[in-house]
């Protein structure tokens, strides 16, 4: 059995890794490039201005993010701990860029989850429940997509499932070995919090084990106390050091309901049908889903599933926002949605007992479904979206000095400025007031005169480039009047 498991495991981190090499050497401009260039952007400045995770910098310097000019770029979001990682991978091995290095932090994550959830679907199932439930979390399209972008989502779950694994195994251990796993179980939290505050949704299955653990008494509370100041300080730490940079705390309030959207029919449709139910299990997989979500006669599992269960709810609620305007964030959803799917599947095998044949031609089908339809939609994700933006920050790099500051519009999106390699501004208008906070060059990919911007500055000033694609304008030297 030991070695069949080897074996599994090794099949499913091949099979990880495999699918989400796919287009991993693209250029930042595929969906949600947007969020993908400031991410990637802090990574390039630790190479860039040097490494200073308590500082990180991105390209945008204007008040779009935060309502507030930020002229030295700072980025306060979460702790950087994603790009560092990817940092010091491209340290180690400069011939890869920045991007890859990032990708190749986001693809190790994936195999770390899927190798952790096999343990913890294993232990708290069965072993047939963590195989499918690894293999789906592998396999699902939606999640090979987020698998290998450059967001640090991927990393938080499989810090999460870490997390969880490790405090699973400690609630079995005896000795001294239990109390330094729980330790270690809350650095792995700590980490988690420090990557996306949001983690604590889905760390609430510890409960459960750390109950099968320590037992209920006055030292398990104590630990427990422990467990969650380990966890939370950092974070709280975090927080308080970055009101210090106001200008670079983006607007965040408006995620959880700005749209007044929670509860609402277009909430559940877009969160349970849209997403759920189309884009991630290609709606064939609510079969399974659905049957994994029923009742257990082992406690332990279910009060583990009902935790994780209420975390899902408790985030996509509160959230809420957040959670319809951008689909990256249901990817800390994964985990449970494939657990339910491996346990669903387990359950219909059952059900099935007197119908062999029946049964695995059903189960096969649907499954297959399940992993195929979604890519439809999900094939889209990996083109890039104006493939102009990519030639002319690629032209504007060779050309422009290094201390450049550039003006890059493309409607506030920071994926245009982000491959001019150069700091600057992702939209237009007050150009004057640009200038004076330092801009050197106006890049567009509006290079006509029917742009009445892209007009009025190349009669001002010096024309470095001019195609159909795109316009290069130096804003350092005014065009002398004929």
């Amino acid at each position: 059995m030991k070695k069949l498991t080897v074996f599994l495991l090794l099949a499913l981190v091949i099979l990880d890794i495999g699918v989400r090499l796919y287009h991993v050497t693209s250029p930042v401009a595929d969906w949600h490039s947007w969020r993908q260039s400031d991410t990637a952007a802090v990574a390039r400045n630790f190479i860039k201005r040097g490494f200073d995770p308590f500082r990180p910098r991105y390209d945008d310097l204007s008040n779009i993010q935060s309502g507030k000019d930020n002229p030295q770029g700072y980025r306060m979001v979460e702790f950087p701990l994603y790009q560092t990682i990817g940092f010091g991978l491209w340290k180690i091995f400069p011939k890869l860029s920045i991007e890859e290095s990032l990708r190749i932090v986001s693809i190790f994550s994936s195999v770390v989850s899927v190798v952790t959830l096999f343990y913890i679907a294993s232990v708290i199932r069965s072993p047939v429940v963590g195989f499918f439930s690894a293999l789906t979390f592998a396999l699902l399209p939606y999640n090979v997509y987020f698998g290998r972008v450059i967001l640090p989502e991927s990393f938080m779950v499989s810090l999460v499932l870490v997390s969880i694994a490790v405090g699973l195994y400690a609630s079995i251990s005896r000795g001294s070995a239990k109390y330094v796993l729980f330790f270690v179980s809350a650095l792995c939290s700590a980490l988690a919090f420090l990557v996306k505050p949001t983690a604590g949704f889905f760390l609430l299955p510890l409960l459960p084990i750390f109950i099968a653990g320590f037992g209920v008494s006055f030292e398990s509370i104590v630990l427990a106390l422990l467990y969650i100041t380990v966890s939370i300080v950092p974070l709280l730490l975090w927080r308080k050091w970055i009101l210090q940079f106001p200008e670079g705390i983006p607007v965040f309030e408006w995620l959880f309901n700005g749209n007044g959207i929670r509860f609402t029919p277009a909430w559940l449709r877009w969160i349970f049908s849209e997403r759920i139910a189309q884009l991630i299990l290609g709606s064939w997989g609510l079969v399974f889903l659905c049957l994994g979500m029923l009742g257990s006669k082992n406690r332990r599992e279910a009060w583990f599933i009902f935790l994780w269960i209420a975390g899902v709810l408790g985030y996509v609620a509160i959230v809420a926002t957040g959670n319809v305007q951008h689909d990256y964030y249901q990817v800390p959803l994964i985990p449970v949605i494939s657990y339910l799917v491996g346990r669903g599947m387990l359950i219909l095998w059952r059900v099935a007992e007197k119908e062999r044949i029946a049964g695995v031609i059903i189960i096969g089908c649907v499954y297959v479904l399940m992993v195929t339809i979604p890519w439809y939609t999900m094939k889209t994700y990996y083109w890039i979206n104006r493939q102009a933006i990519v030639d002319a920050g690629s032209f504007a790099d060779r050309v422009l000095p290094k201390d450049a500051k550039v003006i890059a519009p493309y409607n506030g999106d920071t994926t245009f400025l982000y491959q001019t390699n150069r700091p600057g501004w992702p939209l237009g208008f007050d150009i004057a007031q640009k200038i004076k906070f330092g801009a050197t060059h106006y890049v567009t990919v509006s290079p006509t005169d029917l742009d009445l911007e892209t007009r009025d500055l190349t009669n001002m000033y010096t024309v470095v480039e001019r195609n159909e694609q795109f316009a290069i304008i130096d804003l350092t030297k005014p065009r002398k009047a004929p």
